[in-house]
């Protein structure tokens, strides 16, 4: 991994130019004239940060609607957690298979058109999932909703990207996450909610809801895209692309790293229900949605993981986010409530770090492609939450609580593998140009 990015660009004040550099300093005034990205007090980067806080929301209302339901959905349908599990990871694989299309259709057709018509097509099968009188219908439209939902998270970051000034990068794109986290305490909230009073039916129809006024707030703020430079789509345009960012050793542990964490966050959420709802807590199922509001922890968290990353850098800010998630799982493992609740808020909290870090890192970078940069760190991203989500509930449903947490914690050890050996390579390139001179 490169050294530590902050996404703040350096700014040389006037009064630092030579005198004797006109030339110099009015070709850096016509440059700073002619950048029309969007900073801090511009009213249209304020309705750009609104308007994909609102996307973020209807992303994980949508995304996570089930997960909150799915002791609700083993007791009524007579399920294992690994097999109710599904109806989540359905979702985020249908999601990760329809990424790398749905970003090369916004190269062709524009940002805010995908992800406007993604959004909307989403909430639109979401008004169906009530009506599925089985498992496998179920499981097929949460495949369907994720698929259509793609269009959002992979175009998102690239409009950011495109968009927003460099400088205010990172807080945008902390924003976004943050809308992340309150769209996924959201959707759990309401729907284990409406679940708890009326059965799991009606706590899909309520998600449904929150996601469709989420889709129009995000529609009427929107502001157009205006660096945005339309291209035609070329599979092997695409193919080139995908692969050169596949061979770009600092895209791949990003990557990594995002799948890492979005293992445990499923492990965690996917089984945190079944935990609360039996011994030695027995919560009832309306308490335990409530747990949800743990989410909060991630919005405030991945709100600051720009200010974190100015004063720690990008790898310091990851060690804080691997040592915070480890922390809280080690700590879930005791069998009181405060023990299992605090681990759960430093698991949220050290998740969100991580993943605002990473996903920032790729917008910066990724020089060209940048659609396709981000589509490939969430199918990672999404891939792992499956994998991680479902390794974990069948974990959980053979070893209890313990095995969900052990799942987790194997992550955390292969994500501070990942960033130390990132630190490793940092090292010997700063010393190499040392060595080099002394030499010389």
């Amino acid at each position: 991994m490169s050294p530590a990015s902050t996404g703040a660009s350096a700014v040389t004040l006037p009064g630092a130019l030579p005198s004797s550099s006109p030339t110099t300093a009015s070709g850096a005034l016509a440059r700073s004239a002619a950048d029309t990205r969007l900073r801090p007090g511009d009213r249209a980067f304020r309705r750009a940060n609104l308007a994909l806080f609102a996307a973020g929301i209807a992303t994980f209302v949508l995304l996570y609607a089930t997960q909150g339901l799915l002791p609700l959905l083993s007791e009524d349908l007579d399920l294992t957690p690994g097999q109710a599990s599904w109806t989540a990871s359905a979702a985020t694989l249908g999601l990760a298979v329809a990424l790398l299309p749905a970003s090369a259709l916004s190269d062709r057709y524009g940002r805010t058109a995908v992800m406007t018509a993604s959004v909307l097509a989403a909430t639109a099968v979401a008004l169906l999932l009530p009506l599925a009188p089985d498992l496998t219908t179920l499981t097929a439209l949460r495949a369907v909703q994720g698929a259509a939902l793609a269009g959002l998270p992979a175009t998102a970051m690239a409009y950011l990207a495109e968009e927003i000034h460099p400088s205010a990068l990172a807080s945008a794109m902390g924003l976004y996450v943050a809308g992340n986290s309150i769209g996924g305490m959201g959707g759990r909230l309401v729907s284990g909610w409406a679940g708890a009073a009326w059965g799991w039916r009606w706590g899909l129809a309520a998600s449904a809801v929150v996601a469709l006024l989420a889709a129009l707030a995000f529609r009427l703020l929107i502001p157009a895209a205006r660096q945005f430079r339309r291209t035609p789509v070329d599979a092997r345009a695409l193919g080139r692309t995908v692969s050169a960012h596949l061979r770009d050793p600092l895209l791949l542990r990003l990557y990594a790293l995002g799948a890492l964490f979005m293992a445990v966050f499923g492990a965690v959420y996917n089984t945190v229900g079944y935990r609360l709802t039996s011994a030695p807590f027995h919560l009832p199922q309306s308490i335990a949605a409530s747990i949800f509001v743990v989410y909060l922890v991630g919005t405030v968290s991945s709100a600051n993981a720009g200010r974190l990353t100015g004063r720690l850098g990008r790898r310091g800010t990851l060690y804080v986010a691997i040592g915070t998630t480890a922390t809280g799982l080690l700590l879930s493992l005791g069998n009181s409530l405060p023990c299992a609740l605090l681990g759960l808020v430093l698991i949220t909290a050290g998740f969100f770090i991580g993943h605002a870090t990473a996903s920032s890192s790729v917008g910066r970078t990724a020089t060209h492609g940048r659609a396709q940069a981000s589509a490939l760190y969430l199918i990672a991203y999404y891939l792992g939450n499956s994998l991680g989500g479902t390794i974990g509930a069948d974990a959980y449903h053979s070893a209890g609580w313990s095995g969900a947490a052990a799942v987790g914690l194997a992550a955390m050890a292969l994500a501070a593998g990942v960033t130390l050996y990132a630190t490793h390579r940092a090292i010997q390139a700063r010393r190499g140009p040392a060595l080099d001179t002394l030499r010389a």
